[in-house]
C-alpha cells in the first residue's frame, strides 16, 4: 500500500455492498464458510500487523519474506 488512508465512509460501503452481494449469491451454508473464512484472514492479518508494530519491521523486511 501506498500509505494513504481510504474515505471511511466509501470503504464502509463497499464492504456492506461486497456483503450483500455475496449473500445473495452463496447458499446458508456457504455463506457461513466464507464468513468464517474471512474471520480467520481478518485475525491473522490483525496479528501480522502487531508483530510488525511491536517488533519494529518495516514492510521492506516484509517484503523479502515474500
Amino acid at each position: 500500500m501506498n500509505g494513504t488512508c481510504p474515505d471511511g465512509l466509501g470503504l464502509t460501503t463497499g464492504v456492506n455492498t461486497l456483503a450483500v452481494m455475496m449473500a445473495s449469491c452463496l447458499s446458508d451454508n456457504e455463506l457461513a464458510l466464507a464468513a468464517a473464512v474471512l474471520t480467520q484472514l481478518a485475525d491473522t492479518l490483525a496479528t501480522i500487523a502487531v508483530v510488525r508494530e511491536t517488533c519494529g519491521e518495516g514492510e521492506e523486511e516484509t517484503a523479502q519474506i515474500i
